[in-house]
């Protein structure tokens, strides 16, 4: 396959603010996570709030750049670029956040909205124009509407405006950042539908970060779980679907209704996280040790590397 996305070894730490916070040990969201995306595909993303998601694609879009590690969209290293560089490269990365009511001004018209990436791209008027009418068209929004404002249109007319909005800028690689959590279930597949139809007539390489795990499966190729900023494992979406191997994937998927895993869980094993971060968490260590359920001494002291149990399946465990 033809990489498109490759990041390796990224790392993003927090430091706080003021003299006194910065003698503090750095907030590490985002720990040492490598994997690729290959062109046209779909790399689906799952894991607990607070694990880091957000955090690492924001990293890969150089919104909040990474504190180490190296990002290549297309051959093209971005720790190499310039601030003005990177400007121009970005327009071949968008993303389409979670709420379309806080992505999109309330004061301004659809069509002005939709023409600000546009203007900046140097399209004259009609130009711009033309090109609104065929984004609007193509994700079902009728042209004669793009003088209204958001809240003239329902949540799911809103979110393809958004998408609309991204596709301004004729991207190559889109981030969709949980970008159907706050529709309802038949909006939703509408939605998905779309997205996968935009894909194939665009070309388009998506990163889909979501929570809902018989979605993300559906929707993409590869599948990377991410546990307190690592990357636990990654494989195939059918692969982990048929055979989850590490013990925090198992335990996401027995959550699901009609897939049941066998592993057991132990009440007692430890205190419950949310899958978040935690700033005294020695980087030693597996980060699901104090939780999982088949643990042992080894893993408390000795940290799992993501390593191929069969053709395209890592796991970083040491029980897998």
């Amino acid at each position: 396959m033809d990489r498109f996305i490759e990041i390796k070894n990224l790392v993003k730490d927090f430091y706080g603010r003021g003299l006194l916070n910065r003698r503090k040990p750095a907030l590490r969201a985002v720990d040492r996570v490598s994997f690729n995306i290959d062109r046209n595909t779909v790399f689906g993303l799952v894991g607990e709030s607070g694990c880091g998601k957000t955090t690492l694609v924001r990293s890969i879009l150089y919104l909040d750049p990474p504190t180490s590690g190296e990002i290549r969209v297309d051959g093209v290293s971005l720790d190499n670029l310039s601030s003005r560089q990177l400007r121009s490269f970005r327009k071949r990365m968008q993303i389409v956040f979670q709420d379309p009511n806080s992505a999109l001004n309330p004061k301004m018209r659809i069509d002005a909205s939709l023409a600000e990436g546009l203007v900046n791209r140097g399209f004259p008027a009609v130009e711009r124009d033309r090109r609104i009418r065929r984004l609007l068209g193509l994700v079902g929004i009728a042209s004669a509407h793009r003088s209204r404002f958001p809240h003239e249109f329902s949540g799911g007319q809103k979110q393809r405006i958004v998408i609309a909005r991204a596709l301004c800028m004729e991207p190559d690689f889109l981030v969709l950042d949980e970008p159907v959590s706050n529709l309802d279930v038949s909006i939703q597949a509408q939605i998905i539908n779309l997205l996968l139809d935009l894909k194939k007539e665009l070309a388009l390489t998506y990163l889909f970060i979501s929570h809902d795990l018989n979605l993300v499966v559906y929707f993409s190729d590869r599948l990377g779980v991410m546990y307190q900023g690592r990357l636990v494992e990654l494989a195939s979406a059918d692969q982990i679907m048929r055979n989850p191997c590490h013990p925090y994937t198992r335990k996401l998927f027995s959550s699901v209704p009609g897939k049941q895993t066998d592993i057991e869980e132990d009440d007692d094993s430890g205190p419950v996280s949310s899958g978040g971060l935690k700033a005294a968490r020695s980087l030693a260590g597996c980060p699901y040790a104090d939780e999982c359920p088949i643990g042992d001494r080894e893993c408390s002291e000795e940290e799992p590397v993501l390593v191929e149990i069969t053709a395209g399946h890592r796991v970083a465990c040491f029980k897998a």
